[in-house]
């Protein structure tokens, strides 16, 4: 049943909100609607992400949660210093292209939100193919080192989650 029915607590409350909508029981509505709702969990089947393994490892999260609010807190001063022009040198913004070994969909969405929340960094593209980031970076000064900070800080931290 879950293969061509894979919702059916959702599918029963799609075709309760169509009858609910158009005020009717006629056997017309209740095809269209189970039609329909039918569709819509194939749908939302079709979207979810393949089954991973998460491990719980409440060190490495919380090492991870700390570095990212550290890398925050930091980065917000960095980038008022520049926004506020106190730094007397000019901001080299630039992409940066990083390999990454992390695969699992999770981390690398989890990866992609600390590069984005975090202020003067934002994700740009990932390639599948190639296992590479390209991230924004609004001071781009040693592409090395925000290489390591990336490889050493976060993706190490999430493969010992996720992997």
């Amino acid at each position: 049943m879950k293969r061509w029915l894979p919702y059916p607590l959702l599918w029963v409350l799609l075709t309760g909100f169509w009858l609910t909508l158009n005020q009717t029981l006629a056997p017309g509505h209740v095809l269209l609607g189970a039609l329909l709702a039918w569709g819509g969990v194939l749908a939302v089947a079709a979207l979810q992400p393949p089954k991973g393994r998460v491990r719980l490892r409440p060190g490495a999260i919380a090492g991870l949660a700390w570095l990212v609010f550290v890398d925050m807190v930091r980065s917000n001063f960095a980038v008022a210093r520049i926004v506020l022009g106190t730094r007397a040198r000019r901001q080299t913004a630039g992409f940066l292209t990083i390999p990454l070994e992390l695969r699992h969909p999770g981390g690398l969405a989890v990866l992609a939100c600390i590069i984005t929340a975090t202020p003067g960094t934002s994700w740009a593209r990932y390639d599948s193919a190639r296992s590479e980031v390209v991230i924004h970076v609004l001071d781009l000064v040693d592409e090395a080192g925000w290489i390591r900070t990336i490889k050493g800080r976060y993706e190490r931290r999430l493969r010992e989650i996720f992997e």
